[in-house]
């Protein structure tokens, strides 16, 4: 049975013509069901309605392989010095007395919907999360994300699912050096948990929830985990995401341990391949690892934002994409903003490059659309050409802070942000209009994240060596007039139901 026909008309449309993004100006989109029918202008046959967008950006949807699933802890780290001491990591104490879980488990699930609506309020049609293994127990469970792919199916967001499994997590001693603790016997668990969820739930809900093997980070994994991670990869056509190359501890702890670089001994595993998605690819072993990466057809996916607050970065996008290694963005931080990742990186490409010859605006466009895809084997995914998923992001250009409109993509990249996204369609249903996602109050979710952000905090505590008040572990940037933000909760109006905004006149 043919579905009615949806139109969509705006002064720019991005299509696609089997090679690249092209622009139709006064350009339409016609959706058949969850499938994309037409591209261009003019379309001849019957649709049941059109939707005309006015002065606009219809995009294909942006595609984030490391899209925060949490209420974001880094940016407690922001100018607080070593989060050593801030209770991020644990504590030889900590350890010793037993990690427990910092939320309960409908908090675990709350903090995807917060996080999963803010994806699509950006512009995000497609995620894979990432979330902190600092604040739990130990890793991710089953019944877990069993509940959060029906909050990915409820508020229409296509996902890449699993829970995150582990055999290792670092902790600091009394010296306050790092050390690792290891339990396979959970690892092991964790994956087949991870196998469980992808058999009951790849391809659920109409495949909008698709599965994923998750292994924490390179340095917490050992290799008898990561070959049978391999393993089922291969079994299950199953995309691998696993945090490498990040760190200078990390690359000194793989080499220590494994008598190899982390891209070598990655090598040496068979996991280097195109199911493989890496983030971060910071630190790596020069040509070597170059060739590595791009010999084997595994993504990179390069999240610049999150790095540059620490003075880090990709040595240079352009010479890996000239290299042939397919790039892929990720967020890994709040906002949740691929329009200002996409500029952050392109700033910070042209100093490490010395110049803007190597990367263009289009590159880190491309790497939000099309090489998400192809990291995830989708070609009809970050396109809109005839047969592609109706996946679609359209950004409004009226925004006095765009500026003269000279190129819609440019002016996006240069001034715009996520939530100049006005309506996104996911799979053909229209999951936000207007900046409203369906079914979801705001106020009230916002409200929620704060109290939920207050037990993150205080359980820093915990895990912070001596215990210490945790009101002493955050420092505002400006300090505090006075002893009230000594002895009262960090919270702000907007967190706190007795104190709401008031109208008050300029």
């Amino acid at each position: 049975m043919n579905s009615p026909r949806i139109g969509l008309r705006a002064s720019c449309v991005v299509g696609f013509d089997g090679t690249r993004h092209v622009l139709w100006r006064e350009g339409e989109v016609v959706l058949a069901g969850d499938r994309v029918a037409f591209v261009g202008r003019g379309y001849p046959g019957p649709v049941a309605r059109w939707i005309d967008y006015g002065n606009a950006l219809v995009s294909p949807g942006l595609i984030d392989l490391d899209a925060l699933g949490d209420l974001d802890s880094t940016v407690l780290c922001l100018d607080n010095g070593d989060e050593r001491a801030m209770g991020r990591l644990w504590s030889a104490e900590y350890l010793a007395r037993g990690p427990r879980e910092s939320y309960r488990f409908d908090e675990e699930v709350f903090k995807y919907r917060y996080a999963f609506t803010q994806l699509i309020r950006n512009g995000i049609t497609t995620a894979l999360p990432i979330t902190s293994m600092y604040y739990r127990e130990w890793a991710e469970t089953y019944e877990e994300f069993a509940a959060v792919a029906g909050v990915a199916a409820e508020l229409g967001l296509r996902t890449y699912l699993g829970p995150c499994y582990m055999s290792g997590m670092q902790y600091l001693d009394a010296d306050g050096q790092l050390r690792e603790h290891w339990d396979e016997t959970r690892g092991l668990a964790g994956l087949d948990a991870a196998e469980r969820f992808f058999r009951d739930f790849d391809g659920r809900h109409g495949g909008l929830i698709r599965g994923a093997l998750l292994p924490d980070r390179i340095q917490t994994c050992t290799p008898a985990l990561l070959e049978r991670t391999v393993a089922l990869s291969r079994e299950l056509d199953a995309p691998v995401r696993l945090h490498c190359c990040q760190g200078r501890d990390e690359v000194a702890l793989v080499k220590r341990l494994r008598g190899a670089a982390p891209l070598a001994w990655l090598e040496r595993l068979g996991l280097l391949g195109p199911r493989a998605l890496l983030p971060h690819g910071i630190h790596i072993e020069g040509e070597d690892d170059l060739a590595r990466l791009a010999d084997s057809g595994a993504s990179l996916v390069h999240c610049p934002v999150v790095f540059a607050r620490d003075g880090e970065s990709l040595d240079s996008f352009g010479r890996y994409r000239a290299r042939g290694i397919n790039l892929a963005l990720g967020t890994d931080t709040w906002p949740a903003d691929l329009i200002d990742n996409m500029r952050q990186g392109l700033n910070i490409a042209r100093i490490r490059e010395g110049g803007s010859d190597r990367t263009r605006a289009l590159d880190y466009y491309n790497a939000a659309t099309l090489g998400g895809a192809r990291a995830l084997g989708r070609d009809d995914l970050g396109r809109l050409a005839p047969g592609a998923k109706a996946d679609i992001a359209v950004f409004s250009l009226d925004g006095l802070h765009l500026g003269p409109l000279f190129d819609p993509l440019k002016n996006l990249i240069l001034a715009g942000r996520g939530d100049d996204c006005i309506a996104s369609w996911i799979d053909g249903r229209c999951v936000m209009e207007n900046g409203q996602v369906k079914g979801v109050d705001y106020p009230s979710l916002q409200r929620q994240a704060q109290r939920q952000f207050q037990r993150l905090m205080e359980s820093h505590a915990e895990r912070a060596p001596g215990r210490p008040d945790w009101r002493r572990l955050f420092q505002p940037a400006i300090p505090d007039a006075d002893a009230w933000g000594a002895e009262h909760p960090l919270v702000t109006r907007a967190g706190n139901p007795e104190r709401q905004h008031e109208n008050t006149p300029c």
